[in-house]
């Protein structure tokens, strides 16, 4: 099975119909009215305009030239980009919404963004086009925060403007890299130059011809605070000593996450981002944003996924009735509206904290929903299968490529361990209230009988 994008959800639900309307604010941002400006109306009719004149009317000649493009390699993952996708960067960039994930440029908080994320999610193909996908608009925030002007000029710049590719290389085959601070390549200052050496995996983005440099996390020194041990360097594709060891598979279908073997590697020191020791202080920055446009993207998904379960149940009969009809497929899909409308107010809430205190404290919410986002949706997409039968496993069928994309986000940008650990520790934190102790209770009986006076009080 050759993997597949969404393009063109087969079945639009109800709030994606919505969601597409230009004229109505989607109900989910009802509660956030007043923080909605006039650019949030502008903008969202932008991308509105252009995902349904001209990405949606170009999605045959994609998947024509798509085709092609595999026709000329042996294996998908080396296939080039089809050419049409930068007629489509044209248009983004005339209609100006291309780099629209850069508040720079889009102009809009991180809640107006939002529900933009939400429709790049449900078209693939757009985000793409408006050059906001990930790894890249992780790897250019970093390089517009933290870049010097020599490596903007290098390496921004190119990416900005859709010519080359990027990758994230943090996560490494032989230890826990969920905590990072296990990460074990180093990056060893031999004169005028970093020599790099060490071994990654996973590593997203890095097997497409597009992809030119990696943004790379390794150790610069074992000694001192641990988390002032890392930096970022830049890292060419092409240098000396990178070896792409094989492209790692997804339920048994490769596809361009690679395995990686950094060996004396050597770049100049003016590769390195900000400062040795600074390489935390780089992922949080990078993390916090690149997290939250996962969740957007995946609650759109989401809502493709329910639009596709309600066509295939509307247009499906068994044993005397329409499977729209059956008791059973109704109560999932209240079920799944339920879900998914708490679920784009967790989102909605984890970018308001952001836009009004920043992202340390909007940590615990993006954490709440990384995790939720992508468990929700894959319940959805999973039942969505269901419904489907056989068919909804299938080449025909765009779901299980849907399933196993959002299976690997509850990884991406750290696995839900992590994220349930930091959303824990927020809690903990908070001072029980007088009512907590009351509800809680005490057995009277302990003081009155004094049995346990021996007993240590914490």
């Amino acid at each position: 099975l050759k993997w597949k994008l969404t393009f063109l959800p087969p079945f639009l639900s109800a709030m994606s119909v919505q969601a597409l309307d230009k004229e109505a604010i989607p109900d989910g941002l009802r509660p956030f009215r007043d923080r909605l400006t006039p650019r949030f109306l502008e903008a969202r009719s932008q991308v509105i305009d252009f995902i349904t004149q001209d990405v949606i009317p170009a999605v045959p000649e994609f998947q024509k030239q798509r085709q092609a493009e595999l026709d000329k390699v042996s294996h998908q993952i080396w296939a080039a980009e089809p050419p049409m996708v930068n007629d489509l960067r044209k248009k983004a960039q005339a209609r100006k919404i291309y780099n629209f994930f850069l508040p720079e440029v889009s102009g809009l908080s991180v809640l107006e963004y939002a529900p933009i994320g939400e429709l790049l999610g449900a078209f693939p193909l757009a985000n793409l086009a408006m050059n906001c996908t990930a790894p890249d608009t992780g790897n250019m925030e970093v390089l517009e925060k933290y870049g010097n002007e020599a490596q903007k000029k290098q390496w921004l710049e190119p990416l900005l403007a859709g010519e080359i590719r990027s990758a994230f290389a943090m996560t490494e085959p032989g230890v826990a890299s969920s905590d990072a601070t296990n990460i074990s390549t180093t990056i060893q200052k031999v004169g005028n130059e970093y020599v790099i050496n060490g071994h990654k995996c996973w590593i997203s983005g890095s097997m497409r011809p597009e992809c030119k440099v990696f943004v790379l996390l390794g150790r610069t020194s074992n000694e001192g605070p641990v988390h002032g041990r890392f930096s970022m360097i830049l890292v060419p594709r092409d240098a000396p000593g990178v070896t792409i060891l094989r492209p790692m598979a997804v339920f048994g279908h490769e596809h361009d996450h690679a395995e990686i073997l950094f060996k004396d590697v050597r770049v100049p020191v003016t590769n390195l981002l900000l400062a040795e020791g600074k390489g935390f202080e780089i992922a949080q920055g990078r993390l916090g944003p690149g997290r939250l446009h996962h969740c957007m993207r995946t609650i759109g998904q989401a809502e493709t996924a329910l639009g596709a379960m309600l066509h295939r149940a509307s247009t499906r009969k068994a044993f005397g009735k329409l499977l729209i009809e059956r008791d059973q497929i109704r109560e999932r899909i209240g079920e799944f509206r339920m879900e998914l409308t708490a679920c784009r107010q967790l989102c909605y809430l984890a970018a308001a904290v952001a836009d009004d205190q920043g992202w340390k404290a909007a940590a615990p919410f993006v954490s709440m929903i990384k995790v939720q986002a992508p468990r929700v949706a894959l319940r959805i997409i999973d039942e969505s299968m269901q419904v489907h039968g056989a068919h909804g496993l299938g080449q025909d069928c765009k779901l299980s490529d849907e399933y196993a994309n959002v299976r690997h986000v509850r990884f991406a940008d750290g696995p839900d361990a992590v994220h349930l650990q930091t959303v824990a520790k927020w809690e903990i934190k908070r001072t029980p209230s007088v009512l907590a102790k009351e509800i809680s209770g005490v057995n009277p009986n302990i003081e009155k009988y004094g049995m346990f006076k021996n007993v240590a009080k914490l």
